[in-house]
């Protein structure tokens, strides 16, 4: 079996076209990588970025990118919706063929190491990748974003695993890791309330959301006999999700990442967020993916959906996709072309 490693990194740039396209240049010079996906948001001012290949060049692909980033960017200057740490802010390393995640987490390690010795950028390595279990989670490492950097390096538990120990004022830190291949999934809301937004994700998200003694988005928050705030589990399992509103569409949107999407489905997110929207008077109009997505999830999806409309579920795969296009409203905001946005066939057409 081919060995076929997969990157996504995300950049803290999505409004300067010229920087992006220097970026993805970076590794489009590399020989043997496909650049299989860019999607950028102006809101966000954040690139996510899709390329796969073998490991040894994927890895290098990833540290040209890494480095021109830092070249270009500077986190000093950064202003954008999207929580983050970095120029380059996070960069996964996905396992998509003939490697297993835990040679995955080792190409993730060499990388950090070049990085923070060649880049001199401090480096946290999360997931698979992660030195210790409080670092296993992005948010962790995430959390106090860029301004909270001077602070956060300071602390014992929170010292670089690679690269300098004190902060880089115009790269930030970078978190590099390895994980399964996770879904960026964004429901757009009929409103542009990022408070209730909020409410609607700290309800579906497997972290849940602190209890307030009213029932109100601005009450205090309900302590327990220890005096700690109590928090109340989420609905969706191997969901992270957050809220946020949207200038560029002028809507409010729940902004998660499917950690395991065979586990959790798609058409099960958007139907939990449709209904808790309800709850709220509000509604879930439509939504949109942030890279790529597998196959399997949207013709899933579209099986869900004919089900549930005592439709037959033995179509063809055009047909399912289709079904689950106009279902899930990923043509709301922009067109939604299968060829450009399904990793078996973006792979394919970039390979062959």
């Amino acid at each position: 079996m081919q060995r076929i490693l997969e990157c996504v990194p995300n950049f803290s740039e999505g409004r300067d076209q010229t920087v992006i396209d220097k970026i993805t240049a970076s590794i489009e010079r590399i020989a043997g990588v496909a650049l299989l996906h860019v999607d950028s948001g102006y809101a966000a001012n954040r690139t996510v970025v899709t390329f796969a290949g073998p490991p040894d060049l994927v890895v290098e692909a990833a540290f040209q990118a890494i480095k021109c980033a830092a070249e270009l960017i500077d986190m000093r200057l950064h202003i954008g919706e999207h929580p983050r740490i970095g120029a380059t802010d996070v960069c996964p390393l996905v396992p998509i063929s003939g490697i297993t995640i835990d040679e995955t987490a080792e190409y993730a390690r060499a990388l950090a190491r070049r990085v923070g010795d060649e880049l001199s950028i401090p480096i946290y390595c999360y997931e698979s990748a992660a030195f210790s279990d409080h670092r296993r989670s992005l948010a962790n490492c995430r959390s106090g974003e860029y301004e909270g950097l001077v602070y956060k390096l300071q602390l014992k538990e929170w010292q670089p695993d690679f690269g300098p120990t004190t902060l880089n004022e115009a790269s930030g830190l970078t978190i590099i890791g390895a994980r399964n291949l996770l879904i960026a999934y964004n429901i757009n809301l009929n409103t542009s309330s990022i408070e209730l937004a909020n409410a609607i994700a700290g309800e579906v998200r497997e972290s849940g959301y602190l209890k307030r003694v009213e029932e109100s988005i601005h009450g205090a928050f309900e302590l327990d006999k220890m005096g700690k705030p109590i928090r109340i589990p989420g609905t969706l399992k191997n969901i992270r999700a957050i809220g946020w509103f949207i200038e560029e569409y002028g809507v409010a949107q729940v902004s998660m990442n499917l950690l395991d999407y065979k586990k959790t489905k798609l058409y099960q997110v958007f139907e939990e967020v449709r209904r808790c929207a309800k709850g709220k008077g509000l509604t879930a109009t439509g939504s949109e993916l942030i890279g790529l997505i597998p196959l399997d999830a949207l013709l899933e999806a579209g099986r869900y959906f004919n089900q549930k409309e005592n439709l037959s579920i033995n179509r063809s795969d055009q047909m399912l996709i289709e079904k689950a296009i106009q279902s899930l409203g990923l043509n709301e905001l922009a067109p939604f072309i299968p060829e450009e946005r399904i990793i078996e066939y973006v792979l394919t057409k970039k390979t062959r």
